[in-house]
């Protein structure tokens, strides 16, 4: 068990209009627990993760997070805030992405880059990028993409097993390609509407207010690797990850773990980004869970990425699927028999990397 001077104590995920039994419990025990602290005369600092209509090139406001590494590092802030004295601190995300924007609004919000290059052509360059640092060829990244996509598929089964997935697999339109590597199921979903609570606090104020162990969390290591870049004109940087192998040897190393052979050895949930197969392969590169991807088909027979079904099964609400990861983590840990839980961002095209190692408490 490592020691962390921050715990996660509660966290709700609204889906849609999801109105289940589940979240109403998880809402109540957030409640629950915010209520108690707010009696103490504390306020939490909310750190909030920005919208799709924050406009991507704005400059950020304090306590404001963008990109799909927002969530991994708004809570690299709330560790830093609780070590220097702050009690509590909220991460809030909400974003209507389905229902809050018309089509050519989304579509005009969503194009960040350049206008005639799409993001997922630049994915595709990307992906080219990797498939020649990591001698591979075009024939053996597709099958590792479908290899990805099985995977998938297998989490997004348990997770409706478990009454957690909002969404049915997607149609059989969906297989079709949209770019030379990636089929529209390789692709992030951005169709779902989101808002998320992640409440946090030091451990004083956890046994001040009586949070009972079993519904605590701590927060074992974070690692962020930022590449301050024009990413349109240098994915080969990106490519070779360097960036995400110190996001994830420093959150190792701040958790005290080789958390490498926890995960073969399955003791470790993990939620890995899934926006195109290109991040997901990176990562099991970059954490030297494989040493090629010619290892890569007999990992993903034996062990699931994700915890969701990835952000094409579970959907990707802009820059929120890390935070729906994280909540969705926490309350496995409380409720499973894992002890460890992993939770990966990505940032842009990948120019930001963020991972966060959770740890059960009572186990």
């Amino acid at each position: 068990m490592t020691t962390s001077p921050i715990k996660i104590i509660a966290g709700y995920a609204q889906i849609d209009q999801d109105d289940s039994a589940l979240l109403h419990q998880q809402r109540a025990q957030y409640q629950t627990h915010l209520d108690a602290i707010q009696q103490r005369k504390i306020t939490p600092t909310i750190l909030t993760i920005d919208p799709l209509s924050t406009d991507w090139h704005s400059d950020q406001q304090p306590n404001h997070f963008r990109s799909g590494c927002a969530p991994i590092m708004a809570l690299k802030q709330a560790q830093l805030l609780i070590e220097q004295g702050h009690e509590a601190v909220i991460i809030s995300g909400d974003d209507p992405v389905k229902s809050g924007y018309g089509r050519e609004e989304r579509h005009q919000l969503m194009s960040v880059y350049a206008d005639d290059y799409s993001i997922a052509q630049l994915y595709n360059d990307l992906a080219n990028a990797f498939i020649k640092d990591n001698q591979s060829n075009e024939q053996q990244f597709l099958a590792l993409a479908d290899a990805l996509f099985t995977n998938h598929i297998r989490s997004h089964k348990i997770a409706e097993q478990e009454g957690r997935a909002h969404f049915p697999a997607p149609e059989s339109k969906w297989f079709s390609h949209v770019t030379p590597l990636f089929r529209g199921v390789d692709c992030a979903n951005p169709l779902v509407d989101f808002s998320g609570r992640l409440l946090l606090c030091s451990e004083a104020l956890a046994q001040k207010i009586n949070c009972h162990e079993d519904s605590i969390v701590n927060v074992a290591g974070i690692g962020l690797g930022l590449l301050d870049i024009d990413e349109v004109k240098q994915l080969s940087l990106i490519a070779r990850y360097e960036h995400l192998t110190q996001a994830y040897q420093t959150a190792c190393k701040q958790a005290n773990l080789d958390l490498t052979p926890l995960i073969t050895d399955d003791k470790v949930l993990m939620e890995i980004y899934t926006c195109y197969p290109v991040v997901p392969l990176a990562f099991l590169i970059s954490s030297g869970v494989v040493t090629s991807l010619d290892e890569v088909p007999g990992f993903l027979d034996k062990h699931l990425l994700t915890i969701t079904g990835g952000m094409n099964l579970a959907r990707a609400p802009w820059n929120n699927p890390a935070l729906n990861g994280l909540i969705e983590m926490y309350h496995l840990l409380i409720s499973g028999s894992h002890q460890y839980g992993l939770v990966h961002g990505n940032g842009g095209i990948g120019y930001r990397q963020g991972i966060a190692i959770l740890e059960a408490n009572h186990r």
